[in-house]
């Protein structure tokens, strides 16, 4: 059996959609059994990301797992309406939990962040995973205040965020020259904090593990960062202020808990990178805007 997967695609990207389409064009001629993508396609709400998994003419399962990218949306376009929340300010936890799983499975894909894949000898579970910013770089100096808020110190002052300077002797000097933002502060409504929001995502991907806590073999697919020998090496201080969106290493600690689970694949840093860590070999494919990529893992039984 082989296992073909991607990611981060970003296929409403200008930049990396004809590198996307190149890409499909080369998995379309590969020969797998199963495809999985994982994640940052395209928004829930915007026609790219049907499209784009449109383009896969793969004709057996093909596998998804949703990306932050999945769950932007802004108001002001008039595009982003297709599942208006009841609660504007949790719209993208609603594209989430309803909008995502009905779509994708009208098209045919299998959405894994609700419903493990499950064969007799091999299953698949899949995750969002989020961030708790227990990958922020200490060394940087920056309060929590500030990744709560996915803004650093410098463009925080800059755009006059005042009440995140009512303490000041907590942060760094150097922390006031990085100019830095996460855009998930200004695209995703969840209604609560990413603290919550990971919670709630590791109790799914918990209950999802202890129900097939017996399989014989499990590969996990989530979209962030569960460990951190996956990080990008340090660049520079803005690359570094990022880190602290990449993932979560209470995500890592769920997944050891399991003998079964073999091998971990990841996108969202758009670094390649892997790593023995305990029992489980981790990988990220290393997708960007700027590049394309694919693994294919070869399951045997011996394997």
């Amino acid at each position: 059996m082989r296992l073909l997967i991607t990611s981060d695609l970003h296929y409403n990207h200008r930049r990396s959609r004809p590198l996307a389409d190149e890409l499909i064009d080369r998995i379309n001629k590969e020969a797998y059994d199963l495809l999985l993508v994982i994640g940052d396609t395209a928004p829930a709400e915007s026609d790219a990301l049907q499209v784009c998994l449109g383009r896969f003419t793969h004709p057996g399962p093909r596998l998804f797992v949703s990306g932050n990218h999945e769950l932007w949306t802004d108001f002001s376009a008039p595009s982003y309406a297709v599942a208006q929340a009841a609660d504007p300010t949790a719209h993208s936890h609603d594209l989430y939990t309803n909008y995502l799983p009905t779509k994708l499975r009208e098209i045919g894909w299998h959405y894994l962040d609700t419903t493990p894949y499950i064969t007799e000898k091999l299953a698949i579970v899949g995750s969002l995973g989020w961030y708790d910013f227990s990958f922020a770089q200490k060394s940087l100096g920056i309060p929590l205040r500030f990744y709560e808020q996915k803004i650093s110190p410098g463009a925080a002052h800059y755009r006059e965020r005042l009440d995140l300077f009512e303490i000041t002797d907590d942060i760094a000097p150097s922390a006031m020259e990085i100019f830095a933002r996460w855009n998930d502060g200004r695209f995703i409504k969840l209604g609560r904090s990413d603290e919550q929001f990971l919670g709630e995502l590791l109790a799914q991907l918990k209950s999802q593990l202890d129900a097939i806590k017996d399989h014989p073999r499990i590969i996990a697919a989530i979209h962030h960062l569960p460990f951190a020998e996956l990080l990008p090496p340090p660049r520079n201080a803005q690359w570094d202020f990022a880190k602290a969106y990449l993932g979560s290493e209470k995500i890592g600690q769920l997944l050891l808990r399991y003998r079964n689970i073999t091998n971990v694949f990841c996108g969202h840093s758009h670094f390649p990178a892997q790593a023995q860590v305990g029992h489980i070999r981790a990988q990220s494919t290393g997708c960007g805007y700027n590049w394309k990529t694919y693994d294919i893992l070869d399951i045997t039984e011996r394997d």
